[in-house]
């Protein structure tokens, strides 16, 4: 892992949350008997001493004592606390203390559920540890790690953790592991967690320190048995002002209410607890549009948009220090209910909720992911009232009554484990039953319909064996950090020398949306732009122009001032989705290179080309079909009796070209039951590559009867072809018997 360094951009971000001026020098402790840093060996600085004074006001500071005394002679201890207390950033160091006085010196690992969480515990507790980063304190997060093999402690993502085991099960180079925010019971935490205590058997050396939220403690200790409960609690409570009613509109009513608070001239920082991440771009750009309509004398209005799974879509702050050091400066935190862990600013004084969330819930009969607006669970709304545990002065308006806590909202999150696609996860197990782990112990079992479609999908994808065990292929597979149906078509394009494409195919649909949603009034000029990049053969075809000409344009900028941002602003392209896009790029070449898979030359635009990428897709996709049954746009998946329209985003939407048969990469029902990233398929294509015993499995429908027809067209000319390649090679078939025909899954 290589030693990365923060850009004066992100540091600038970082100020903003924070807090702090960014203005001071470091100035090391004069004197003879200069305390050493028993992490680095150096004389500690006087920051060190200053934040080591924060450090001790924390609510959970006072436990140190004890939790160190529960970590020498217990494997597990959990630590139960308040939001804000002080968990996430001392309990690591803690333990990397603990590491350091035992042999052999082992590092200490803590997950976060969130990236952008994992980043900034590292660097503020490489600050606070009087480190520099990417020594003695690292990361390792999707797409970027930051550390040495001599790093003692390291943040990651409970994915990167899992991606790990698989190379090395028991996880050898830790003394200790931290799991934080267990209580989001996200399907990586949880499956962590049910392998670790097969880990904790094999390594009884190893430590399991679990964070989590007050609410969870008691199951954790019945699921981990007799282990010691640190409880910490919040130092203040905040001050509770429920509305009287329901409101219409919460968005609209969190931000009438955001406005008042503003006006009122009451200072602090403001949390906003939105529904989901489009109404934070939403109320970004009404706060920023709206600022220029305040009076000057309350102040400047700082929105500062937090999303929780997007990654690295946070707009940079523009400042000017001095203009900004005249008048007060208001930060207004922008976030989901699954935010929490992103909120680190030290000034918040009010907090507005609005009582309600939009979940993604995945039907694993259809193969679909609906989004349910729902209000949130009772466990959320009392993590969002400990945002303001550090304020004496703090004040939290749910923009509910009190009688709807009660009433409506469940008493905790429900495990995603319960609500996901498991067939990544499954994949994961599979791989995990290899090392040995062949059982994993769930605190909460995942739902049996979207077990048996996991195996079923992993099946048709050929990533099991006759027995159930995962295959050669699938092991190949799982060494991606992509959905399955991605990885074998990524792996089926070795087979049609392809892979330059498909790389970029599987790079831009794995980073966010690349299409920005157009301006009012602009709508008409981004159809003009995006039809530029338009290609015949469909909307991955299309991602491939689109990446293509971002890379041209920033390999040779034409225009002096050019800037990626500004090409991408008049494209209306997202700039921070490409650039993600490249990265995921690379880190996918850097896979195919460590295993050894051919990389073809790039040859987009051929006939020929186009046809492979084509079979590489479908050899991926093939339960993804659907064909347009009126002419007019409505699309029966193959799978199921669903009808979809094509997303507007799609190529074919604003071409007002509808092709009969497509394959899709994704069919949502939460956006009007549309199928997003279009490309045309022949049907013959279709019969000519799907698995057999997979076509065999679908329900009966018009749709099936025209492939059946198809197949059974191809059928005759198929016999015709490997009855001459029976009589040219029969000396080699001797001697090479061959496999059935009517095999499972086969790449072509």
């Amino acid at each position: 892992m290589e030693f990365l360094t923060f850009s004066p951009e992100n540091h600038c971000f970082s100020e903003l949350l924070d807090g702090s001026d960014g203005d001071e020098e470091e100035i090391l402790v004069c004197g003879e008997d200069l305390e050493l840093n028993p992490f680095d060996g150096l004389p500690y600085s006087s920051r060190y001493y200053r934040l080591m004074k924060e450090r001790e006001e924390l609510p959970i500071w006072k436990e140190k004592c004890t939790f160190m005394e529960s970590l020498l002679h217990n494997q597990i201890v959990i630590v139960s606390g308040d939001a804000k207390t002080g968990k996430s950033s001392q309990v690591p160091q803690w333990c990397a203390e603990h590491c350091l006085a035992v042999r052999p010196r082992r590092a200490v690992v803590c997950t976060q559920v969130l990236r952008q969480a994992a980043l900034g515990l590292a660097l503020r507790v490489a600050d606070q540890m009087d480190v520099n980063l990417g020594h003695e304190v690292g990361y390792s997060v999707p797409l970027e790690s930051c550390g040495t093999a001599e790093t003692i402690l390291r943040y990651c993502t409970d994915e990167m953790l899992q991606r790990e085991m698989m190379s090395t099960p028991l996880l050898n180079h830790y003394g200790v592991i931290v799991l934080d925010d267990v209580h989001e019971r996200t399907v990586a935490t949880d499956a962590l967690l049910g392998l670790l205590k097969d880990v904790l058997r094999a390594r009884a050396e190893l430590r399991l320190v679990i964070l989590t939220a007050p609410h969870m403690s008691s199951t954790l200790q019945d699921f981990c048995g007799s282990t010691p409960v640190i409880r910490v609690q919040s130092r203040h409570r905040a001050e509770v002002v429920y509305s009287c009613s329901i409101h219409r509109d919460p968005f609209l009513s969190a931000l009438r209410l955001l406005f008042e608070i503003h006006h009122t001239k009451e200072k602090g920082d403001i949390v906003i607890f939105l529904a989901c991440e489009q109404e934070i771009e939403k109320a970004y750009q009404m706060i920023r549009q709206e600022q220029s309509n305040l009076n000057p004398d309350l102040g400047e209005l700082i929105p500062i948009p937090l999303y929780p799974t997007k990654q690295d879509l946070t707009p940079k702050p523009t400042q000017d220090k001095q203009k900004c050091c005249k008048k007060y400066r208001r930060k207004v935190l922008l976030t989901t209910s699954f935010g929490e862990s992103l909120i680190w600013t030290k000034n918040v004084t009010f907090v507005i909720d609005v009582g309600v969330e939009r979940r993604k819930v995945y039907n694993p009969r259809i193969r679909a992911d609906s989004v349910l607006t729902q209000p949130i669970s009772q466990s959320q709304a009392e993590m969002h009232k400990q945002i303001l545990g550090m304020s004496p002065s703090g004040k939290i308006f749910c923009l509910y009554p009190e009688e709807f806590t009660y009433k409506e909202m469940k008493p905790q999150v429900p495990a995603k484990i319960q609500e996901s696609n498991l067939t990544s996860m499954v994949l994961f197990l599979k791989r995990m039953d290899i090392a040995g782990f062949a059982h994993c112990d769930f605190i909460s079992s995942p739902a049996p319909e979207s077990l048996m479609q996991a195996l079923e999908d992993l099946d048709y994808l050929a990533a099991l064996d006759n027995d159930g065990n995962l295959s050669e292929f699938g092991i190949i597979m799982s060494e991606f950090p992509l959905d399955p149906q991605l990885s074998k078509a990524l792996l089926a394009s070795c087979e049609f020398e392809c892979v330059d494409e498909m790389l970029t195919i599987a790079a831009m649909v794995t980073a966010p949306n690349c299409f920005l949603h157009a301006p009012p009034g602009t709508e008409e000029i981004a159809l003009t732009c995006w039809r530029r990049f338009s290609h015949p053969a469909g909307d991955h075809f299309t991602l491939i122009n689109v990446f293509n000409a971002f890379k041209a344009a920033t390999a040779n900028p034409t225009d002096p001032d050019f800037s990626n941002e500004k090409w991408c602003r008049d494209y209306f392209l997202s700039c921070s989705a490409l650039s993600m896009a490249e990265m995921i790029r690379a880190e996918l070449v850097e896979i195919m290179k460590r295993i050894e898979l051919p990389i073809s030359e790039p040859d987009f635009g051929s006939e020929e080309n186009l046809l492979s990428i084509k079979k590489a897709l479908l050899s991926g996709y093939f339960m993804h079909m659907a064909r347009d049954v009126d002419g007019s746009g409505n699309y029966l998946m193959l799978t199921h009796k669903q009808v979809a329209q094509l997303h507007p985003f799609s190529s074919y939407y604003n071409t007002r070209r509808i092709p009969e048969w497509v394959l899709f990469h994704e069919f949502s029902i939460s956006e009007g039951n549309s199928i997003r990233v279009i490309s045309e398929i022949s049907p013959h294509l279709f019969a000519e590559l799907v698995p057999q015993y997979y076509f065999s499995n679908l329900p009966p429908s018009e749709s099936k009867d025209i492939l059946q027809e198809v197949i059974n067209h191809l059928a005759p000319v198929s016999a015709t072809k490997e009855e001459q390649k029976t009589d040219n090679n029969s000396k080699e078939n001797e001697e090479f018997p061959q496999t059935p025909t009517e095999q499972r899954c086969v790449i072509q």
